[in-house]
């Protein structure tokens, strides 16, 4: 680890992001903002502009790139292409597919209870309850949607069929009602001062499913506030983190979300490596940590 003055004052750091956020989803902008305090140069960069040079930095962290869903054939490409990148692009591969859910179940991970259905197969809708259809590959709430069963089957189903029929795989999950009271617990996990993926902080987020899918992309539409996890949580969250391939040792973060089961045991809902939203803004100290990590890279 070199983090001398010098150094960091010759270090470029790009904060990858898309069109959508040109300039960053506002929530990096503490980590940004510490990132500059430190001496390094940082610039928002477009994952797709063909125009990067992507040699010329010395670190490329995923951020907000949230565009890739129609395009994450190309996303992983360039992600192998990338010379130093964070989360690695091997983990980005893995990530990007929520079909990772089956391999974290097969580690003994407590996840929702998840059915897939691939491109040219067909799906029977439960007889009731409510369930939660969506892609396997997406960003944030976009192309999902929640249904009442036996009277939106009709919707359901063809939720289903409009993801096969485009090619993608779709995957249902039943609605965890706790959501609606408890919310949706964040644990956020950063590397400590000896590099190891750890608890950093704590956020809820409020429900945001009220009905069929409508298509839409609006990550600002979350009420995110602070919460500290349960041990139950934590302890959740560190048996997902065990189950990475790879080791969680090498990544640069890691988010993972819970939700309480019938039974109020948390359940993972999903285990984001990729670009999720840190929440910086309920958690300020966070982003310095962050930058400490990535100087720690350089």
């Amino acid at each position: 680890m070199n983090t001398s003055a010098a150094t960091r004052a010759d270090s470029r750091v790009a904060l990858v992001t898309c069109d959508i956020f040109p300039d960053l989803y506002d929530d990096d902008f503490p980590l940004r903002d510490a990132l500059r305090d430190r001496g390094l140069t940082v610039e928002a960069v477009r994952w797709d502009d063909t125009s990067v040079d992507w040699a010329s930095y010395d670190l490329a962290v995923l951020r907000s790139p949230w565009d890739y869903v129609p395009r994450r054939d190309d996303f992983v490409a360039w992600a192998h292409r990338v010379p130093r990148l964070l989360n690695p692009a091997d983990v980005v591969a893995w990530n990007t597919d929520k079909r990772y859910l089956d391999e974290l179940t097969s580690a003994g991970v407590p996840v929702t209870p998840t059915t897939f259905v691939s491109p040219g197969s067909t799906w029977t809708p439960p007889a009731e309850g409510e369930w939660v259809v969506k892609p396997t590959i997406s960003a944030g709430s976009q192309d999902t949607g929640r249904y009442h069963l036996p009277s939106q089957a009709g919707l359901a189903l063809a939720h289903v069929g409009r993801l096969t029929a485009a090619g993608r795989t779709a995957m249902i999950q039943p609605y965890l009602a706790a959501v609606d009271t408890d919310g949706e617990t964040s644990v956020l996990c950063l590397p400590d001062a000896n590099g190891e993926l750890t608890f950093s902080h704590g956020a809820r987020k409020g429900p945001m499913l009220t009905g069929p899918d409508e298509g839409t992309l609006d990550p600002g539409s979350e009420v995110i506030t602070p919460r500290r996890p349960t041990a139950a949580q934590l302890a959740v969250a560190a048996k997902a983190l065990e189950a990475i391939p790879g080791g969680a040792k090498r990544l640069l973060y890691a988010r993972v979300d819970l939700i309480p089961g019938p039974d109020g045991e948390p359940l993972l809902v999903e285990l984001e490596l990729t670009e999720p939203s840190l929440f910086f803004r309920t958690a300020p100290a966070a982003a310095g940590r962050m930058a400490d990590a990535i100087v720690a890279r350089l």
